[in-house]
């Protein structure tokens, strides 16, 4: 893994500035937000990941924000950076709903935050369906079984909170497995409707997805008809008596809790 990292003053000249002011800042922006950065502690930046924004890779990249690897102190954090071209005023709201998921030990833990950024934790590893992709072998198995059920115990504990992650029907964009693994990505998040964190990421990993394939290949999943059914009761009353059911018919009970 390339680790070269680019100090801050050099970031308001190209390539760097199309992604600190991601599509195109002016000088003024760029000087701000450098003057944002070094208030919250970043020093540098290293521009790596699987996803490329012009000549330089990234971590990642949505509606909101890029996402690069970044230095504070001697710890490497992942920083999301807000786009010019956002919806989005300020990042501060994505902040407060990762802070939320945080109290139930979801997502990446959160660092800081200020206008136009937010650190967190750098989880690294391999986005979910990748992940699979790879597993093979001995224990392959167990190993699928583990990781979708610390998914689905996080997709409850969120639903418990009331906090809708949003975007769970596309799981494979929004799980990371390294060393651990996390939901990522809370900048569609809301505390204010109907939370369905785990039926739309058991949907996603189960039911007619890409991963699902996968899935289907390594381990005898229940008809659709059980799945959906179990799914159903879950919706209607989101206890815990009603989540390890679904873990039953989904084959991902442990013996013990």
């Amino acid at each position: 893994m390339n680790t070269h990292f680019i100090p801050l003053r050099k970031l308001v000249k190209e390539p760097y500035s199309s992604v600190l002011a991601y599509p195109k800042g002016t000088k003024k922006e760029l000087e701000k937000r450098i003057k944002e950065l070094e208030k919250i502690g970043i020093q540098s930046i290293s521009f790596q990941g699987e996803l490329y924004l012009g000549s330089l890779r990234v971590l990642g990249k949505g509606h909101i924000g890029v996402v690069v690897l970044a230095k504070k102190g001697k710890k490497d954090v992942a920083l999301k950076i807000r786009r010019i071209d956002s919806t989005r005023s300020e990042m501060e709201n994505e902040a407060k709903l990762l802070k939320i998921a945080n109290k139930v030990n979801v997502g990446p833990r959160f660092i800081a935050n200020s206008k136009n950024f937010v650190i967190m934790e750098f989880v690294g590893g391999k986005k979910i369906i990748d992940w699979m992709k790879a597993l093979k072998g001995k224990g392959s198995t167990t190993k699928l079984k583990a990781t979708i059920r610390k998914i689905l115990e996080d997709c409850y504990n969120l639903d418990q909170i009331g906090l809708d992650h949003g975007e769970l029907s596309t799981i494979h964009k929004h799980v990371l497995i390294g060393k651990s693994q996390a939901i990522i990505d809370f900048e569609s998040g809301s505390t204010k409707r109907r939370v369905s964190n785990l039926t739309s990421a058991t949907q996603s990993i189960f039911i007619g997805s890409a991963i699902s394939k996968i899935v289907k290949r390594i381990y005898k999943i229940p008809s659709k008809k059980e799945m959906i059914d179990c799914l159903r009761i879950y919706k209607k009353n989101k206890t815990r008596e009603n989540f390890e059911a679904v873990l039953q018919v989904f084959k991902l009970r442990t013996k013990k809790r």
